[in-house]
């Protein structure tokens, strides 16, 4: 049987108050400030947030621990990671944008044949991709009015990949 305990009935839960001594500016005109409502102040009678007395439990053996058997199919490898051949690698991408592409992946430990890949597969790519957002952009341009236009935009494209710059890789 446990104890049963009830918030006590003078026990005020209000953190903050209305200020009773507070009252409407008078230079306050409700249709253009809205309603007035008078500032909250900390509360006197405020103890804390109630919460029941907590008493030792007797019954209480401590936690719970599943007793260990052996597994007679258990064993250790020590060499899990080793593979002599791997057929395929795995890319797990989150994105926020749908339609977006992910290809020319080269796994490798050259950066003379990553340059070489990127040269062959990439740039040619990255041009006409930069070339359409151009072409993409005119056509919105067009149909904007001068106005909107004159205000200037940012054309740059920040985020260039510099083939010669070995930091990239």
């Amino acid at each position: 049987m446990t104890p049963r305990t009830k918030k006590p009935e003078d026990w005020d839960v209000a953190e903050k108050i209305v200020d009773p001594e507070a009252e409407m500016p008078e230079d306050w005109d409700e249709e253009e400030d809205g309603d007035w409502e008078a500032p909250m102040i900390a509360n006197p009678d405020y103890k804390g947030e109630w919460s029941a007395k907590r008493i030792d439990n007797t019954d209480f053996k401590g936690p719970w621990e599943h007793p260990m058997i052996p597994n007679p199919d258990y064993y250790t490898d020590d060499e899990i990671y080793a593979f002599d051949n791997i057929a395929f690698a795995g890319f797990d991408l989150w994105q926020v944008k749908g339609g977006t592409i992910f290809d020319n992946i080269f796994v490798g430990d050259s950066k003379a044949e990553a340059k070489d890949f990127a040269e062959k597969t990439w740039k040619p790519l990255q041009t006409a991709e930069k070339e359409a957002a151009a072409a993409k952009k005119e056509l919105e341009d067009e149909k904007k009015p001068a106005a909107e236009t004159a205000a200037g935009e940012d054309d740059e494209d920040d985020d260039d990949f510099d083939l010669d710059d070995d930091d990239d890789l």
